[in-house]
């Protein structure tokens, strides 16, 4: 018969609690790594941003621009992913196309600008015009739909026609 008080039963217990302590810290720590991986899945990266924005440029030339921005607008797959999305602007700076927020379709995007007060089409515009691609990436605190957050982004824009550039940005998990 084995006791149920004493010394022995004590360190026995004691040594269950341990192991007990051990599994749930190693869970705790395995779902955390989940939870960051889960989290960062739901991020664009800039490689995929980089591969969205030439994959819209392809399109563009392939449909024309009047299919083009009409496919681009309005949180339509393959042209939003998660985080990323195309947005193109014109040389007026009229916005002509927006994956993630297709209510600023036909706004001046000089209305729209990032935390600091820059307007942005006006930096894409610029960005653009002083590389001898026709592509620029600007980087600007922007609100992210996704978190509902506002975020440093990076967005690559690129020249799609003499009128018309887009982009796709990618935003920069806080550290």
């Amino acid at each position: 018969m084995i006791p149920e008080t004493g010394p022995g039963i004590c360190i026995a217990r004691q040594g269950v609690q341990m192991k007990k302590s051990s599994v749930l810290f190693v869970a705790g720590v395995v779902c955390a790594f989940a939870c960051a991986s889960l989290y960062a899945a739901d991020r664009g990266t800039p490689a995929e941003a980089q591969a969205l924005i030439k994959k819209a440029v392809e399109h563009f030339k392939s449909v024309g621009r009047k299919q083009a921005l009409e496919d681009f607008t309005g949180k339509k797959s393959p042209w939003v992913d998660r985080d990323l999305y195309v947005a193109c602007i014109d040389a007026n700076h009229m916005i002509v196309a927006n994956g993630a927020f297709p209510s600023y379709v036909g706004m001046k995007g000089d209305v729209l600008k990032d935390a600091n007060g820059v307007p942005v089409s006006t930096a894409a515009w610029d960005g653009v015009k002083k590389s001898a691609t026709g592509e620029a990436a600007i980087e600007y605190p922007w609100f992210n739909p996704v978190t509902g957050k506002m975020e440093q982004k990076v967005t690559y824009f690129q020249k799609v026609a003499d009128d018309v550039i887009c982009g796709v940005g990618v935003y920069k998990a806080a550290k």
